[in-house]
């Protein structure tokens, strides 16, 4: 072990002493990727959630910031040496290394955010977000004055392109002419925190017509909606409500419960009801919604509000079924 490791698992085994924590609290921790708890999107959403479960459940919470992938595993193995009750990885990035801890550990309960895990002592949460990335389009399509619209992923994988199959249905279903350029900011988890390069591809974007354009990138997207303020166009947010970001300039925002599944998963477990496996959250859930406050109020009119929550209630009652890129992957491969 080199000095540096050598310093960390001192610094560590300090951070985490036995005296640092009431033995009668619930000891949570949570493991954020590079973005850290102030990326404005996924990992903010989930700081939050578990921050409000500290504030109103009394647990005992600890929240490591991860400045590499290759830092996860060491991250939750620590929570984990030192007996935490729930050990909380946000992210598809998190699945490896979860799943490898998890067996190591079988007495202790885990919670993967956004990623499939069949373990026994797993739970993991997936959203419908194809679902409101649908209602997203349909908002674009009836606000887009060029009939271009944009999409900007983080990195080109399932889920992201998850997203976009839903966001092109959703405009599609209003107008089946209009068009959807799509981007996509690296081949790396790099990609989620690059807002520079996602600021050049918006700005390219916008140069080609595209008037409005969705964002699926994590702390990447703050360079989209620079770029949409700098060119006077449109942009729209993702996971957490993020129009008060730029005021004016984020049309409306694509939410994710992270912060939800978070807390419920965290009162869950204190109260003796944590379950592990795999737990599907959408529209019906309360889980997926579009953002609609004071900062996008003038953005949005009442006309297109109202077509939004009427299309959002059909596909609850299950009259609309969004294309799920999933399903239709699935599909390709088996034949």
């Amino acid at each position: 072990m080199n000095s540096f490791l050598k310093a960390l698992s001192y610094f560590l085994l300090f951070f985490f002493s036995d005296a640092a924590y009431p033995s009668s609290s619930l000891k949570v921790g949570l493991v954020l990727d590079k973005g850290g708890k102030d990326d404005k999107s996924f990992n903010a959403s989930a700081f939050s959630g578990a921050t409000e479960a500290k504030k109103q459940l009394g647990i005992h919470l600890k929240v490591l910031e991860c400045q590499s992938d290759s830092a996860i595993a060491a991250s939750l193995r620590t929570f984990a040496q030192h007996n935490y009750d729930l050990i909380i990885g946000i992210g598809f990035v998190q699945q490896s290394p979860i799943e490898e801890v998890a067996k190591e550990f079988p007495n202790l309960s885990f919670l993967l955010v956004d990623a499939p895990s069949s373990l026994p002592n797993v739970r993991s949460v997936i959203f419908n977000e194809h679902e409101g990335s649908y209602l997203v389009g349909v908002i674009a399509a009836l606000t887009t004055k060029t009939n271009h619209i944009g999409f900007i992923g983080g990195m080109d994988i399932p889920l992201i392109r998850r997203f976009e199959r839903g966001f092109r249905a959703g405009a599609q279903s209003i107008e089946p002419r209009i068009k959807t350029l799509t981007y996509y900011v690296g081949a790396s988890s790099d990609a989620w925190r690059n807002p520079t390069k996602a600021k050049e591809l918006a700005l390219g974007q916008f140069s080609k017509g595209v008037d409005i354009s969705f964002c699926a990138a994590g702390s990447s997207c703050a360079g989209v909606f620079d770029a949409a303020e700098e060119s006077h166009r449109l942009a729209i947010g993702v996971d957490s409500n993020q129009n008060w970001v730029k005021p004016g300039f984020i049309l409306t925002s694509m939410v994710k419960g992270v912060d939800l599944a978070v807390f419920q998963t965290i009162e869950q477990k204190l109260k003796g009801r944590f379950k592990p496996g795999i737990i599907h959250l959408g529209l019906k859930e309360g889980a997926i919604s579009y953002s609609l406050d004071q900062y996008n109020r003038p953005l949005i009119s009442a006309q297109v509000e109202k077509q939004t929550n009427a299309i959002r209630n059909l596909i609850m009652k299950g009259t609309i079924v969004v294309p799920d890129y999933y399903k239709e992957n699935q599909r390709d491969q088996s034949k």
